[in-house]
């Protein structure tokens, strides 16, 4: 029974609408006044401090969230809960519905995730190298380099449930027609709107009361001739009941072919000749004066070859071809074997030498971008019960399918075979009998087999219910914004032919009995063991494969439920002498929940009946810890926490005079209790000065930010990645070793401190159509919730500090018995700092023609990004610059538009500066000082940045109906390589393209 469901599971707005955009729009930098000029009630004067709006293309505007009073087109934008006029401190971008359309991405992720100041977002780009993370394909964003869990993403201000244990939602996920504005708060929101807004927050704005119909049709596909992609939308909207009956529907498809992988050796799909198998090559020697680490192009793993390679004892240096016929492998950098596993000439710290046979390596075979599906379905019903008052109901169905491949073959570097195996060519036996020997070392990159294949499933459900609209109080309007949310999401991971290594192992140890070839372990013959040839291309018969890579491979089910109930109230209760004193609070509950289940092969089998059909009994597999199969050991876990919290914001006009300006204090604080670690409060102080100085807003802001840890980190189910090329410092050698992560329930909440200081100068008459503005931040986060990596752990127990060395087994006699634990603990700390810089110019009627011209440019310099491990002996490292992560020194993106009726052009270039790999190297070719774990000595160390520059424009053939192209990555420039010091694709696509030049098509219509 337990088998089957395994399988089973296997298979498987009126006056109080606060989301309209003319204050969004009509705030910072000149975005879409069009637009902002129709939604402005007649008659009614425009905030003098906001006077930004000129008639413009909607797009990316830097908000002060300047509010109008009170009115039927009242808006919140996320920088804060007050609804009632004033100018918050905390920068808001704003990228409007036009912008992102001439964006023209498959996934409104990838338009938002230009901005500079998204830095380490994911995506379908990311994470395709791995087994094991469960993150494939989930487009997440990252604010400030802090990571996707410390950015709060909202959809309509409300939360949304994660699409994994971290917490993140997937915002593939989303209603995406139906998006009208994105606010992006880049700074700590806590105070506002709770944990996780450390970074910044995310928040989508739906159009709730859009009426009629609207689609989307376009195609995409790459210079290469892959990544093909179709993206099918249509929203429809009417209002019934004398406009009290609000219903919208919306669907959504797209598929995105990806981008697959390559072959072994340095062959990438498509025909993509970037890839040079760069790596970091590691001498293995700290204190003879020349670096440890060497930069080279065409690293040669000398363990393994492509159809195996003998690679310790007197026959190292034996490999074998295609037809398994035995040759001298041709080791770069003029190496030779050395009979003890080392190579002469060659690179001993990592096992690599530089050129030679490089068919067996498989970094190439990755895949650059994961195949993704999604379908979205959306429906919201809204009813006014009264003037200005709504209940409704919104229900979003989402599915995202991925797949991807981590890489080709099986690579084992670690393989003993006898000399009396069947398999084995005459020659070579002979030779073992000349030496003396009975067995040898082998290495082999398994061409013959199938490539693995990670398959991602996830399939959300979310209902909201609510009421909101305005009450009058004493004469003050009020307004409220009360609802329920339940979020459930079911996320499936697949991988198919994955080895089981102990399988494996008996497979390979095949001997000659009764005439027949066989494996030699008779309780292995018993459990149904067939035989492989590992010497020579000879792919293994369909037995074999059933055996050592069974159909049910691994697997992890997990369910994640989210509930979330919200109370707010805003209103302006008291007139003071510069203005309206206004308020916000708030209550919410919250809880969170998940459980994980994953197949016994994996977590341990000791609930599967010993009969099970699928997960039968069998004497070489560990039945208790699991961890049986090569990667994608995934393991069994739940867990939940609640959280109570309540919240109080404040806006006091301080003065407003011609003579001194206006100016406002905005206070916020937050209380909330996590049934896990306590309680933990979060405030915010900050305010705006409108100077007397025409345009010129000075703006300031400090606050107290808090993170929660996530059920990942608090009860994740243990998860272990397989890491074949690891430097065992002790030994001077490279092992495979499991790294084994597993979660912490006594961890407690980070705590950031977040400051910005900001000038902006908004539309002077001597410059119409010109804003610019200049902030500055700095963060500091302590008690991070992290990890060592594995090479810090042993390494630093290595250098003598024993506090490391309970952790690791890296000698272990037995099969798969090296592992490095890594837990998380909040012991580190976090530094960073830096400036945002936004301008906009707008033209119209440029040199006498037609339409508008507009020029808009951000960009963002991370002056330091200090991290502390907060353990003794471990160096504080500045990752600011270090381009194979993602914080480069400067990140800039500009558009430049021209539009009229009839067309519009737009210009994009994206720009990051040159780097390097990272700031703890000591670079020096000779007369080098000790090499040690926090400042490694290294003969190269810098990385470029890149240039990428997209064109787009759009057709109108009738007012209802645009035609639309855009060409990314026009120049197709290829990406840096960052090195690695294993076997890896050498690449960071977190900050590089890495698909090339990609051309889209479509069509809009609305009517």
């Amino acid at each position: 029974m337990m088998g089957k469901v395994l399988r089973d599971r296997r298979r498987k707005t009126r006056a109080y609408d606060n989301v309209t955009s003319f204050a969004v729009l009509a705030a910072l930098l000149a975005g879409a006044p069009a637009l902002a000029q129709q939604q402005t009630p007649p008659n009614e004067p425009q905030d003098q401090t906001d006077t930004t709006a000129t008639p413009a293309d909607p797009g990316i505007t830097g908000s002060t969230a300047a509010q109008p009073e009170a009115s039927p087109t009242e808006v919140v934008v996320t920088g804060t809960r007050i609804t009632t006029g004033f100018n918050a401190p905390t920068p808001t971008t704003v990228i409007g519905e036009d912008q992102l359309q001439k964006n023209a991405q498959p996934n409104i992720f990838n338009a938002i995730a230009q901005l500079p100041s998204l830095q380490g977002s994911t995506g379908a780009s990311t994470g395709t190298f791995s087994t094991s993370s469960g993150t494939q394909g989930l487009s997440s964003f990252s604010l400030r380099g802090l990571g996707p869990i410390r950015t709060l993403t909202l959809l309509d201000g409300q939360r949304v449930v994660g699409a994994n244990v971290t917490g993140v939602p997937d915002i593939s996920m989303f209603p995406q027609l139906l998006v009208k504005r994105v606010d992006v708060v880049t700074g700590g929101a806590s105070a506002s709107y709770g944990s996780d807004a450390v970074g910044g927050v995310v928040n989508f704005i739906t159009d709730t009361r859009f009426e009629g119909f609207k689609a989307n049709v376009q195609g995409g596909i790459t210079n290469y001739g892959d990544d093909e992609q179709v993206l099918v939308q249509g929203a429809y909207g009417t209002a019934l009941l004398d406009d009290r009956l609000h219903l919208i529907v919306s669907g959504e498809f797209d598929h995105e072919g990806g981008v697959g992988a390559g072959n072994f050796g340095t062959d990438l799909a498509g025909g993509r000749n970037w890839y040079r198998a760069t790596t970091l090559l590691n001498t293995g020697v700290t204190d003879n004066g020349l670096p440890q680490f060497n930069y080279r192009d065409f690293a040669q793993p000398y363990q393994y070859a492509l159809y195996g390679l003998i690679n310790n004892g007197p026959l190292q240096g034996i490999a074998f071809d295609q037809n398994g016929t035995p040759y001298n492998f041709n080791y770069g950098s003029g190496g030779t074997p050395t009979g003890t596993g080392r190579v002469t000439n060659c690179y001993p710290g990592n096992s690599f030498c530089v050129g030679g046979d490089l068919s067996g390596a498989p970094g190439s075979g990755a895949s650059l971008k994961s195949e993704l599906e999604r379908l979205n379905g959306f429906g919201r019903i809204g009813f006014d019960f009264a003037e200005d008052n709504e209940v409704y109901l919104t229900v979003n169905v989402a599915q995202v399918k991925t797949s991807n491949q981590p890489s080709p073959g099986y690579n084992r570097p670690n393989l003993t075979v006898q000399c009396a195996n069947a398999f084995l060519p005459q020659l070579v036996r002979d030779r073992c009998a000349a030496a003396g020997i009975t067995q040898f070392n082998f290495g082999t990159s398994n061409g013959s087999f199938p490539d693995p294949q990670v398959r991602t499933d996830r399939r959300q459900y979310r209902f909201v219910g609510g009421l909101k609209g305005k009450f009058d109080i004493g004469g003050s309007d009020w307004t409220y914004d009360a609802y329920y949310e339940h979020g459930i999401t079911m996320s499936d991971i697949d991988v198919d032919d994955i080895v089981l290594q102990n399988r494996y192992v008996a497979a390979t140890n095949a001997i000659t009995l009764n005439g027949a070839v066989v494996c030699a372990d008779p309780a292995a013959r018993a459990a149904g063991c067939q035989p492989i040839n590992i010497f020579g291309g000879f792919a293994p018969s369909a037995a074999a494969l059933a055996y050592i890579t069974p159909e049910n491979g691994p697997f992890q089910h997990t369910k994640l439920t989210q509930d979330v109930a919200s109370l707010n109230f805003s209103g302006a209760p008291v007139e003071l002498w510069a203005g309206p004193l206004s308020v916000a609070f708030g209550a919410e509950y919250r809880r969170e929940y998940y459980r994980v289940r994953a197949d016994p092969y994996g977590a341990g089998v000791m609930d599967v009946s010993p009969n099970s059909p699928e997960y039968p009994a069998d004497p070489l597999l560990n039945a208790d810890q699991g961890s049986n199969w090569a990667a994608g050991n995934y393991k069994n876990g739940s867990g939940k926490y609640d959280v109570y919290e309540g919240f109080l914001e404040v806006n006091l006009p301080l003065f407003d005079s011609p003579s001194i300006g206006r100016a406002n204090l905005n206070a916020a604080g937050r209380g909330t209790h996590y049934s896990t670690s306590g309680t933990v409060w979060a405030w915010k102080v900050g305010g705006t000065w409108d100077t007397p100085l025409e345009g010129l807003r000075l703006r300031a802001v400090t606050s107290r930010d808090v993170r929660a840890p996530n059920l990942s980190e608090l009860f994740a189910a243990p998860t272990v990645t397989t890491v074949p090329n690891f430097t065992d410092p002790f030994r001077n050698r490279a092992v495979q070793i499991f790294q084994n992560t597993i979660g912490n329930p006594d961890l407690k909440p980070e705590i950031a401190r977040n400051t910005e200081v900001g000038i902006v100068l908004s539309r002077p008459s001597w410059l119409p159509g010109f804003s610019l503005s200049l902030d500055y931040y700095n963060i500091k986060l302590d008690g991070v919730v992290s990890t060592l990596s594995p090479d810090q752990i042993v390494r630093f127990c290595f250098e003598g500090n024993q506090a490391f060395c309970g952790g690791f087994e890296l000698n272990s006699p037995v099969q798969g018995g090296n592992f490095v634990n890594v837990q998380p603990f909040n012991l580190a700390s976090w530094k960073t700092s830096g400036f945002d810089i936004e301008a906009s110019y707008q033209w119209t009627q440029p040199l006498g023609l037609p339409g508008s011209f507009t020029v808009r440019a951000l960009g963002t310099h991370v002056r330091e990004f200090l991290v502390s491990a907060g353990i003794a002996g471990v160096a504080t490292v500045d990752q600011a610059g270090a381009n194979t992560g993602a914080t480069p020194d400067w990140k800039w993106l500009a558009v430049q538009t021209y539009e009229n009726d009839r067309f519009s052009l737009t210009l994009q270039e994206r720009w990051f500066s040159d780097g390097v790999f990272g700031n703890q190297y000591v670079v020096c070719i000779s007369d080098c000082p000790v090499s040690t774990g926090n400042n490694p000595t290294i003969d190269y160390n810098r990385m470029k940045g890149a240039f990428y520059l997209d064109i787009g424009g759009s057709y109108n053939v009738t007012k209802e109906v645009t035609t639309f192209f855009k060409v990314d990555n026009v120049f197709d420039h290829d990406p840096a390589p960052s090195p690695q010091t294993n076997t890896g694709l050498d690449v960071n696509p977190a900050l590089y393209d890495t698909l090339g030049r990609i051309y889209r098509l479509g069509v809009r219509m609305r009517f």
